[in-house]
């Protein structure tokens, strides 16, 4: 078997975790910098950061499949939820509680993907991804439950976060059916959708204009923790399917509490170190998943970004491309046993 396919886990699992850390670290950053400016002013620069990075980041159709029209309403919905409801809502929570606090509830965020992820597209849970699962979710709530024992949740500030938690886990799952496509296209609709109807609202609630070093402040934020995470978040999924990537990307709460720690937030306790340690061992849970066994692969057809050196991709070309590239092609029917993960060519039944 060839050497690409010995650990499909570890490499999505790395590529989430790379989105998890760029997004973590940027919340207690939006507190800071976004503190005294409107919830709708915030998102909009988070996502105008986020789409001047991934207009840089565009590759070309022999590269990466494009979108296509059949995608605008799913772009659209994520959109929405992704950049316009979650963005405001944790903007507006960040406001009202403690950045630890805040970072900490993102990590329902896992949770909502997966369930969804398992409920809209049939993802296999398997017992070691249900334990993992459950140790991530299981570190959150110790880490919340020491931020009540100090005394620092406030409940509205809370209940926002949570609202963004449910936005960006439909965003995840919608976003799964795109990840094929090129990731700094899809980045580049969704935040410039997003920059568009947050600048309005912005508008229309009469919310001030920053200052220059704040906007310019949000914007690299934005560009780090909202498009280059977003960026890896969707190569995740495309090599290790959409509940998975949520779930390894709960770390980045925890990532946001150390952040906000070495910003001057003195909340935390040993209680964050072991919610911490249950959060590690389910990420390690899943970088260490070998899911292997004998399965068939039905007649298909479709684009994607691939190479041939993957023993899936054996069409031939009159001369052969050196490294990733896109075009339509065929995949006949075929059945072998190799380690995989719910890709775009695993998602058969168990």
């Amino acid at each position: 078997m060839q050497r690409e396919l010995a650990s499909p886990a570890l490499r999505g699992g790395l590529l989430a975790l790379l989105a998890a850390a760029l997004f973590g670290l940027s919340t207690p950053l939006v507190q800071g910098f976004g503190a005294g400016i409107g919830p709708f002013t915030t998102a909009a620069l988070l996502y105008g950061g986020a789409a001047a990075v991934a207009a840089l980041l565009r590759r070309p159709a022999t590269r990466e499949a494009q979108l296509r029209r059949g995608d605008l309403p799913r772009l659209l919905a994520m959109a929405g939820m992704g950049a316009v409801v979650g963005p405001v809502a944790l903007a507006w929570g960040l406001q009202r509680t403690s950045g630890s606090s805040a970072s900490l509830m993102l990590t329902l965020e896992a949770v909502f993907t997966a369930i969804l992820a398992w409920r809209w597209y049939g993802e296999t849970l398997d017992r070691r991804v249900i334990a993992a699962v459950a140790l991530l979710l299981l570190g959150g709530v110790v880490l919340v439950l020491e931020q009540g024992l100090a005394g620092q949740v406030q409940l509205l500030g809370l209940l926002a976060v949570t609202v963004a938690t449910i936005a960006w886990g439909v965003d995840n799952t919608l976003s799964r059916g795109v990840a094929d496509r090129d990731p700094g296209q899809v980045v580049v609709v969704k935040a410039t959708l997003g920059t568009v109807a947050t600048v309005l609202m912005a508008w229309l609630w009469g919310e001030p204009v920053p200052g220059l070093a704040t906007m310019l402040a949000l914007l690299a934020v934005g560009a780090t923790g909202y498009g280059l995470s977003l960026r890896f978040y969707l190569l995740a999924q495309r090599e290790f399917g959409a509940a998975r990537t949520g779930s390894v990307f709960a770390f980045a709460p925890f990532i946001g509490a150390l952040g906000a720690f070495a910003l001057g937030d003195r909340s935390g306790s040993w209680l964050m170190g072991l919610g911490g340690v249950f959060m590690m061992c389910g990420v390690v849970l899943h970088l260490a998943e070998r899911h292997e066994h004998s399965h068939t692969h039905e007649t298909l057809e479709h684009e994607h970004a691939h190479t041939h050196d993957d023993d899936h991709h054996l069409h031939g070309h009159d001369v052969m491309p050196a490294g990733p590239h896109s075009h339509r092609h065929r995949h006949t029917s075929v059945k072998h046993a190799h380690p995989h993960v719910p890709d775009a060519h695993h998602q058969h039944p168990h």
